[in-house]
């Protein structure tokens, strides 16, 4: 027992002094325990010492868990419907593949060109050990190692070279790192070995190495290299890929091709050479093909649906936190009900549509700043306001001081800049006042599209470009939505016992307000109405306000407003009359998802885009399913897709620039919408089996035309819808084909104007309103 205590206390002591700020100490008991080790008690004893990192000199080994369980960050993945890759979230972007998801052709060229024995060793390939030696001596820490085998290379790329493994002896320098690092690394490789079948080392380790360009993994190198899955790579292509393994960066065909050539060529000559490539015409052949590149670095930036997977963020982190996983590092694959197809069209139709759009609100404002006040003039001092909310100024304030003269000079001062234009990225010599003026003169937009009856969102296109433009003006931008607002009001009016025949005359009504103020509106036409009788399909069709105005009046706010929440309008709504004209700001989310009830027999679905989320091995942690309820009627529901299809039936309506392609054969409702100043342009679309919406306008309010016929709905909004629409029905791949909306097997109204008779004891008579001389 008393030998022990000594023993105790002699290592306590010896602790003790390595914790010291003495570094000369450590040198020194590092160093006589490495011989101490080597010469009186041998390698087995310094291989133990490793294992158990005894008195700290060596370092952590992973544990039996981390070997049987190996991880590395793996970036999370959306996928669409249709299998394709939308985004992703990640520190490091890799993705993992199986074996069985390798070309036959990478595997060789892989094998042959790194560890042609690999399947003759147990993860230490003792024929290369001189060459291994060699490597340790010469400092040779290039990852190759002079003969390491595939299993080391992969115990080093998940294990070995992270630094908080290290222990004193690594602090020591590169020569003594290196030996405990190839220490570890042997010790590892066998426990790999033991752990995994030789198919499986092959695939952790592909997914675990770097390729440069900001891929991890071969699944995001074959994606970013060339376009394709790794399942798909040709034997040109591997042997690429494979060169690359010794050094990503000399190597990178996108930026040094000349180098990847000679190494692609060199591989070849090693599969030609071990009889892989079987004739000499091939090997020629193969030789002198070019590097056929389809090169697309992935970034947070990149992907067909970097707004979905902005917006979806926060959502995914909450969801993370409470089951116990990384979105960053965890390798989620996450599910969508988004179709990559259809994401397309959305992207191509708004990219068509606003390129065309920003070319006539320029020419509109040609020599001056289209930020605007509410009487028409320029707004004051605009551009200085709006730098002080800026990352950048707040930056130079903290450095400066707020009122210093550097900071004014720092933001006007020219530097090179890659901007955002229609005909692609421009390099240009802007200061931060004039990126900020730039950007600013952009109109943006919105678009969703919905199956109206299950939910699941099929496009999301958050804006013109997200990375120069990344805010979400699909769910978290909220506007003004003008007339589509209007089918709402309507809807209530439907559910009280209106109906679509019922005419009204064409004048304003007059709302007493607080303090005794009156507010009576006017079309957009300026004019208090002109005393024409309209049907409510007609009014709608031709978006009178005077008529709305009056719905509004006679159905009541109140009950507007419980219509509107039952069909999932979820934004405050204020119970003012001129509500009625879409005063109180949403979203194209909830919108889109409002007209889908109507299509739907009265059903709403809440629009959904996650269908499940599966772990890194292709289990299922969960699956979601949509909500629903039954928020109106089946006979009130089809009453308002009869009134919406009056934009495009009923003559003056103001969906009938509807390109006839569209209409052949095909039902289709909708209803534009533009804010009072012209600042928001809107677009609700609705055939059988579908429901979209866009919105455009600048990203501040004031930013707009100067006319309000130029920032209608109908020219801003509407053709973004209309070329969508042409593309879906042109892809016959899709499911999506024109067609006639559902209608109930029983109406318990007529639909023929000619056979409607107002009841004589009409809610309108008891207005007192309705006398127009009230």
């Amino acid at each position: 027992m008393s030998n022990t205590n000594a023993s105790n206390r002699i290592t306590q002591k010896i602790r003790a002094r390595l914790r010291s700020k003495s570094p000369w100490f450590k040198k020194l008991v590092t160093v006589t325990w490495i011989i101490f080790a080597f010469a009186v008690i041998g390698g087995p004893a310094y291989i133990l010492s490793v294992r158990v990192n005894l008195f700290g000199l060596f370092g952590e080994m992973p544990s039996l868990r981390a070997i049987e369980n190996p991880t590395n960050d793996l970036s999370s993945e959306l996928i669409s419907a249709d299998g394709a890759s939308l985004a992703r979230y990640y520190t490091f972007n890799r993705s993992q593949v199986m074996y069985k998801d390798l070309s036959r052709d990478l595997v060789k060229t892989l094998l042959i060109s790194e560890d042609h024995r690999f399947y003759d060793h147990s993860g230490l390939d003792f024929q290369a050990f001189l060459r291994v030696i060699k490597g340790m001596i010469t400092f040779d820490i290039s990852g190759h190692g002079g003969g390491s085998t595939l299993t080391q290379q992969l115990a080093k790329n998940l294990f070995t070279i992270n630094p908080e493994l290290d222990g004193s002896v690594s602090k020591l320098g590169k020569m003594p790192r290196r030996i405990i690092q190839k220490t570890k690394e042997w010790m590892i490789s066998v426990d790999l070995e033991r752990n995994f079948t030789k198919e499986e080392i092959i695939a952790m380790y592909l997914n675990t190495c770097n390729f440069s360009s900001n891929a991890y993994g071969i699944k995001v190198a074959s994606e970013t290299y060339f376009g394709k899955r790794p399942s798909a790579l040709n034997l040109q292509e591997s042997a690429v890929l494979v060169g690359m393994l010794q050094n990503p960066s000399l190597f990178n065909p996108h930026s040094r091709p000349a180098n990847a050539l000679s190494k692609r060529n060199e591989v070849l000559t090693k599969l030609y050479r071990y009889g892989y490539i079987k004739s000499k015409h091939q090997y020629d052949s193969l030789m002198i093909l070019p590097i056929d590149l389809n090169y697309s670095v992935q970034d947070h930036n990149e992907g067909i649906a970097p707004y979905l997977r902005s917006a979806l963020q926060a959502e995914l982190l909450k969801w993370c936190g409470e089951h116990g996983y990384n979105l960053w590092e965890s390798g989620l694959k996450i599910y969508t009900t988004i179709d990559s197809r259809m994401q397309h069209y959305a992207m191509e139709a708004m990219k068509e549509s606003m390129s065309e759009q920003q070319k006539t609100f320029d020419a509109h404002w040609k020599g001056r700043n289209p930020w605007i006040n509410e009487r028409g003039n320029e707004i004051e001092g605009f551009l200085e306001s709006r730098i002080k909310q800026t990352d950048i100024y707040r930056q130079l304030v903290a450095r400066y001081g707020a009122g210093n003269d550097s900071v004014k000079i720092v933001l006007n001062e020219k530097r090179p800049m890659t901007v955002f234009s229609w005909k692609g990225e421009r390099d240009t010599l802007f200061s931060y006042m004039d990126s900020l003026s730039y950007y600013k003169r952009f109109l943006n937009a919105g678009f969703m599209s919905m199956d109206a009856q299950t939910g699941e969102v099929k496009a999301w296109v958050g804006g013109i470009d997200f990375k120069h433009f990344q805010f979400d003006h699909v769910r978290q931008g909220s506007r003004q939505p003008g007339s589509t607002f209007k089918p709402i009001v309507y809807g209530a009016a439907m559910e009280a016992g209106f109906h679509p025949c019922l005419k009204l005359p064409d004048i304003s009504p007059t709302f007493k307000l607080s303090g005794g103020k009156t507010w009576t509106p006017p079309n957009a036409e300026g004019d208090l109405g002109t005393g024409e009788q309209l049907t409510l399909r007609q009014a709608l069709a031709k978006s009178k306000n005077t008529i709305t105005a009056r719905v509004l009046k006679l159905v009541g706010v109140d009950n507007v407003i419980s219509f509107a929440k039952r069909v999932g309008i979820t934004s405050k709504l204020d119970p003012v009359p001129a509500l009625c004209l879409g005063v109180s700001n949403v979203s194209v989310y909830e919108l889109v998802g409002s007209y889908s009830a109507f299509v739907n027999q009265g059903t709403y679905t809440k629009p959904f885009y996650i269908t499940r989320i599966e772990d890194k091995h292709g289990n299922v942690i969960q699956n979601f399913v949509p909500e629903t309820k039954q928020a109106i009627s089946e006979q009130t529901a089809f009453k308002m897709v009869y009134m919406l299809m009056g934009g495009v039936e009923e003559e003056g309506g103001s969906s009938r620039l509807l390109d006839m392609d569209l209409r052949e054969n095909n039902e289709i409702g909708g209803k534009t919408g533009t804010s009072n100043d012209a600042s928001d342009g809107w677009y609700v679309g609705i055939t059988h089996n579908l429901v979209s919406g866009a919105w455009v306008g600048g990203d501040e309010r004031g930013i707009r035309y100067r006319q309000w016929s130029l920032g209608q709905g109908g020219k801003t909004a509407l053709p973004i819808w209309d070329k969508f629409m042409l593309k879906v029905y042109a892809d016959r791949s899709l499911r999506y084909k024109k067609g006639a909306f559902r209608r109930p097997a029983t109406l318990d109204i007529t639909l023929d104007c000619s056979r409607y008779v107002t009841p004589a004891d009409s809610q309108t008579t008891k207005d007192p309103d309705w006398n127009p001389n009230n």
